[in-house]
């Protein structure tokens, strides 16, 4: 992530991509979401997923942990060119966070993240909020998850 001050609205990043396996769809769900159509194939065969699908926690994991990843990336990028690492967060938090679709073993998402707001913060110069809209997309470009996220991120000078 660069400086607050060099953030677009509108700027747009994949944050990265993952395929979903039933092994991991199972184990995810059996500590953080154990309902049958998350952890029991059979089970879910007769819900109304007609097969197992991924917790949406464990989606909306995916992309922190992408977004995790994209940041220290992007943060290295710019010490190897003689820049500060960035520092990034705390976040006041997600809004709006909603599950269009069911994830199946074998989908591939695609997380992406654009900035759709600044703020200035006037009680801390050294940082600036970013408002931002968030989303996952499988393989068929279908919207699986979105939701809008707000992150303080490092001003130049701060």
């Amino acid at each position: 992530m660069t400086y607050f001050e060099e953030l677009e609205i509108g700027d747009h990043e994949v944050l990265g991509r993952h395929t979903f396996t039933e092994a991991e769809m199972i184990a995810f769900a059996r500590l953080y979401d154990p309902q049958p159509f998350h952890v029991d194939p059979e089970a879910a065969k007769r819900s109304h997923f007609g097969a197992l699908v991924a917790s949406g926690w464990h989606t909306a994991s995916m992309w922190m942990k992408f977004f995790i990843a994209y940041n220290v990336g992007s943060a290295k990028a710019l010490e190897a060119k003689g820049g500060r690492m960035l520092e990034v967060g705390p976040s006041p938090g997600f809004t709006n966070l909603r599950w269009l679709k069911p994830v199946y073993a074998g989908d591939t998402i695609t997380y992406a993240t654009e900035a759709r707001e600044k703020i200035a913060t006037r009680g801390r110069p050294q940082w600036g909020l970013l408002k931002a809209y968030n989303s996952g997309t499988n393989q068929h470009g279908d919207l699986v998850i979105d939701f809008e996220s707000a992150v303080l991120v490092a001003r130049r000078g701060g």
